[in-house]
């Protein structure tokens, strides 16, 4: 199987993308979003809480807070210093806090407590942003959605799917050329295969199943700290 050339064309990059999608569907049939929830609302609120966290971090504090308020309609009365004790163990929790009570506040005022199945009245949510959105209606209504977060984002560059830095130029690329009824399922595949082969420091590409549709296949070189000096050493002890 051939190498990728800069002088692929745009019909033979819109076929490789299906051919890697293709190939993410044999490697992870059941990749979906790994934020632990039971409906919409907590999938909203834990994607909230996902920015600039690990999932596994978030997953270790929602039992609890969905626990004490398991709806929209109870955390809109919380205070969010009430909430904060709760997930201090993530990033920005205090923002954080604010945002998922916000969240919850504007769902009972505006939405009758439900979440909406509507990018725009999600986007206008506290703490909602382009990808936040996506992923709720993607993953908690299956509408066509495609979120790019950094796993996203660093695949689709290697991959030469993308040359955009910017996430909506990628979300842009990606989306025309694939079908929307893969969207969802790409998004949650690329992030399972940057977790698990394609790392951002170490990428393990002589195991990589998408090795022979990669242009970055073998050049993603695992970053090393650099060697420390004799001097250095010896100070050190």
């Amino acid at each position: 199987m051939s190498r990728v050339t800069p002088e692929e064309t745009d019909t033979q990059r819109r076929r490789r993308a299906r051919r890697i999608v293709e190939t993410l569907a044999r490697l992870y049939p059941e990749a979906e979003c790994e934020l632990e929830h039971r409906d919409p609302f907590q999938l909203l609120v834990a994607t909230i809480l996902s920015a600039q966290t690990t999932d596994r971090a978030v997953n270790r504090v929602t039992p609890a807070l969905f626990a004490r308020w398991p709806d929209a309609e109870a955390l809109a009365a919380a205070d969010p210093a009430e909430v904060e004790p709760l997930i201090a163990s993530i990033g920005l929790y205090r923002n954080k806090a604010r945002a998922i009570v916000g969240a919850a506040r504007r769902l009972v005022d505006r939405h009758g407590g439900r979440v909406p199945r509507d990018r725009k009245a999600l986007e206008e949510l506290p703490g909602v942003g382009r990808k936040t959105a996506s992923v709720v209606l993607s993953s908690a209504f299956g509408e066509p959605a495609l979120a790019v977060d950094t796993h996203v984002q660093r695949l689709a560059r290697r991959l030469g799917l993308s040359q955009g830095r910017d996430p909506r130029r990628i979300e842009d690329d990606l989306t025309a050329m694939l079908p929307p009824e893969c969207w969802g399922f790409a998004s949650h595949a690329l992030i399972w295969h940057g977790r698990r082969v394609c790392d951002a420091r170490a990428p393990r590409c002589g195991e990589c199943a998408l090795a022979a549709l990669c242009p970055s296949a073998g050049s993603a070189a695992p970053r090393t700290r650099p060697a420390r000096s004799a001097r250095a050493r010896s100070a050190r002890g």
